[in-house]
């Protein structure tokens, strides 16, 4: 319990609103009432809002200062759970309400679990994404964004591309967040607040009336962002409220006292309009600024976003915080994780997640680049990590958002066909790099270790198209579909198990093989019968005649599919990766170096191209995606054989590895390399996040905890679950999403408890299916063998 003088302390804080903490009056009021104020204050922390314990038992003074609180519309930060003299409450509430209306910028519940810290520019710019409706705002400091290089652009959206071909590019938008400050800020310290998306800025030199910043971009309102910024009324002014972006399509102005600022591209454009206002509160100068953006497939209409902003002036920036701090918490509560034995790893859980909704969260359709919206990197395109890595991840956070990327594909099915029908084959092919219309922008050449080499993977990759078929029957799966799939699903079957029967060679003995194919160890280009690309290819011409039996083509799928080569031995339980890798040279990662090292730079492409090197997991991605595809009790081997020699150098492959090697009975192993992964934007540790964050990276961590260490399966309309916990971790708690409902899953001490908000099914691998409807204990049988 905090004293009067944490009271004290408190002045200068932001007040949400007061509870009286009725337990101290049992006396006066029962049971049922004290718990309704226990859950009151547990929701409010859920928001971030930080809750402050004082000393009172005049409830007829408290509730006075309690109407006078409503009167003035107070929302905020800091909830006061009062056992406090009148005196003191109404004193506390008069300075709170007057700090409102000088529109001072409020603060954070500073709690370590869910607040990151960031101080380096160019890494923490990118890790400081804030985002929401499928635009992003890097963390840049407000007085540096009007400095940063063209090349790095503050806002981006989602989809809205300018350029042609393999030069097409994310579009940069008007910039909302540039101040003038002078002197300029010397240290300062940012701080991230992954439970209420508010981005927290405080300026760390000694000195009166220190810079403090705060800004956020609403989920309850997607397109309106809003910033408050203090500092000494000598050293902060505010500046256009808007800075066009450097592009010679940007036009901008000022209307009325409000700024307007547009960009367009070739795929559309981004608008937004703004109004900032100025106080002052002694010696310090305040700026407070909403804006609203709208992005559209053609040009912006400055009047939708027009609306936007009257409508976010009506609220204030208080309601609209209260707003955001509730919507975060409901996502919280829809997806998350508690880690008690390893804070580390929970709070960068909670930073993948956070970017995973900050990112990929629009409507309607999404073609979510490999950065995101957090940076240019890879110029916004759009890869095989969109498909495999991010939408399953998002299929268990947010099912609507992971629609959205799979309607990205599905609206570019007719550019598909047409890839397909130039290269003479049938169906539809897709391509390794895509944009706004869905053709292969793919560049022709590029640049390793600083010597220039031509790009194969646009023409080679093929693999991406079965991605594509995968993702869409997963999300059917996982999101309870009926088992024949949405038409939508089964077009994209018929027309990629298509290109995969036009594309197959057939030998004098009837196998079927794939010729020149890259798979997803880009380090051997032009290999026959990638057991990947053969596989996946298979189960997708499989799959097809699954869901359309009465198609005219169904029988030659199965066919097909029985007749392709796959590389399996039975007697070594192996695949080989493709044909004729067993008799390059033996080497492994740990005779050079310690993985995760980018093995074709340290030892040159050439020798590497020649030897069992490779990238990422290659096989072992067939044991991932589709382990009823391959032999039964085939991970292990595999497993033991390719991850020694896997270098780890791309950024998808830690977290895949660790998931495999949780669900092979090996949670230590794969807890360390899931910390690669957790650290990979962080730290930096490829040294590329400045250009953006690595969105695979981050959909690959949230798999490694649901398939890997929960070993969470659907099958047959039922969630299967196989929990495997490293040695540390005695409980965890994950919340996610599955089969329609709202799932909890605890894991502590050999049992399972599943909580969900509707009837579900759910079995412990090798038991049978158990109806829970509310909350169940459920006891593991002694973990199976590995049979994948």
């Amino acid at each position: 319990m905090a004293s009067s003088s944490a009271a004290q302390s408190c002045i200068g804080r932001t007040v949400d609103a007061v509870i009286l903490d009725r337990e101290h009056v049992m006396s006066r009021l029962d049971r049922v009432r004290a718990r309704d104020v226990r859950r009151a204050a547990n929701r409010l922390r859920e928001q971030g809002v930080e809750v402050v314990v004082l000393d009172t038992t005049d409830r007829v003074a408290l509730q006075a200062e309690l109407d006078k609180l409503a009167a003035v519309g107070i929302t905020g930060e800091l909830v006061l759970v009062l056992r406090a003299g009148p005196e003191l409450v109404s004193g506390l509430l008069a300075e709170q309400v007057r700090r409102r209306r000088a529109r001072r910028v409020p603060g954070i519940d500073e709690d370590v679990r869910w607040t990151v810290y960031a101080s380096d520019a160019g890494t923490a710019d990118a890790v400081l994404t804030i985002g929401a409706g499928g635009i992003g705002t890097r963390g840049n400091r407000e007085e540096a964004a009007g400095a940063v290089a063209p090349a790095m652009p503050l806002l981006l959206a989602s989809g809205i591309y300018c350029g042609s071909g393999s030069a097409e590019h994310l579009l940069p938008g008007p910039a909302w967040t540039d101040l003038d400050i002078a002197p300029p800020v010397v240290r300062d310290e940012r701080i991230l607040d992954l439970r209420s998306g508010v981005l927290l800025r405080t300026e760390s030199t000694p000195g009166p009336s220190p810079l403090k910043s705060m800004r956020f971009m609403s989920v309850a309102r997607p397109g309106v962002v809003a910033l408050r910024a203090e500092a000494a009324v000598g050293r902060l002014r505010p500046g256009r409220a808007l800075r066009p972006a450097a592009t010679e399509s940007s036009t901008a102005g000022q209307v009325d006292g409000r700024w307007w600022a547009q960009s367009t591209g070739n795929s559309g454009g981004i608008g937004a309009v703004a109004r900032q206002r100025i106080g002052r509160d002694g010696a310090i100068r305040t700026v407070q600024r909403l804006a609203a953006y709208v992005i559209a497939p053609q040009r912006p209409k400055l009047s939708s976003a027009q609306e936007l902003l009257d409508e976010a002036e009506r609220l204030g920036f208080d309601r609209l915080l209260a707003e955001q701090r509730a919507a975060w918490a409901g996502r919280w509560r829809d997806a998350g994780v508690e880690i008690p034995d390893d804070r580390a790893a929970e709070l960068a859980i909670r930073f993948a997640l956070f970017q995973l909704w900050s990112n990929a969260d629009r409507r309607g359709e999404q073609g979510l680049g490999a950065r995101g919206v957090s940076g240019p990197g890879y110029s916004g395109h759009v890869f095989w990590d969109s498909d495999v890595f991010v939408l399953p991840a998002l299929a268990t956070m947010d099912p609507a958002a992971a629609a959205a990327m799979l309607q990205y594909r599905v609206r570019r099915l007719a550019t598909a066909r047409a890839a397909a029908r130039t290269e003479g084959r049938s169906g539809a092919r897709f391509p390794w790099e895509s944009a706004s219309s869905g053709a292969d922008v793919t560049p022709a050449t590029g640049a390793i270790g600083g010597q220039p080499v031509d790009i194969l993977t646009g023409r080679f990759e093929e693999h991406i198209t079965a991605d594509v078929a995968w993702s869409a029957v997963h999300l059917a799966r996982w999101c309870g579909e009926p088992a024949g799939g949405t038409a939508p699903v089964r077009e994209l079957l018929v027309e990629t198990a298509s290109y995969w029967s036009s594309r197959v060679r057939l030998d004098a003995a009837g196998a079927a093989h794939l010729d020149g194919v890259i798979g997803p160890d880009e380090y051997h280009e032009l290999v026959d019968d990638n057991a990947f690309t053969n596989v996946l290819a298979r189960w997708n011409l499989r799959t097809a005649a699954a869901l359309n039996p009465a198609h005219a083509d169904a029988a030659n799928w199965r066919e097909l599919a029985d007749r392709l080569v796959d590389g399996y031995d039975p007697e070594t339980g192996r695949y080989e990766q493709f044909a004729g890798y067993y008799r390059l040279e033996p080497l492994r990662v740990a005779d050079f170096a310690v993985a995760p090292v980018a093995i074709d730079v340290l030892l040159g492409r050439e020798r590497v191209a020649g030897s069992q090197l490779i990238k990422q997991p290659d096989v072992l991605m067939l044991h991932h995606l589709v382990p009823d595809e391959v032999a039964a009790g085939s991970l292990i081997p595999n497993l033991d054989y390719y991850e020694p020699r896997t270098a780890h150098g791309s950024s998808l492959s830690p977290a895949i590895s660790a998931a495999l090697l949780a669900r092979a009975g090996r949670p230590d192993e794969a807890l360390a390399l899931l910390r690669v992964a957790l650290r990979l934007d962080l730290d930096d540790l490829t040294g590329s996040t400045s250009s953006g964050l690595h969105m695979a990276t981050f959909g690959g961590v949230w798999q490694a905890l649901v398939f890997g260490f929960l070993g969470a399966r659907v099958d047959s309309g039922a969630l299967t679950l196989d929990p495997c916990l490293p040695s540390g971790w005695h409980t965890v708690t994950v919340r996610m999403r599955c089969l329609r409902r709202r799932v909890r899953v605890r894991v502590a001490d050999g049992r399972v408890e599943v909580g969900t908000d509707g009837p579900l099914a759910v079995r412990l691998l090798g038991g049978p299916p158990v109806r829970v409807n509310g909350v169940a204990a459920l006891v593991p049988a002694p973990r199976a063998e590995v049979r994948r």
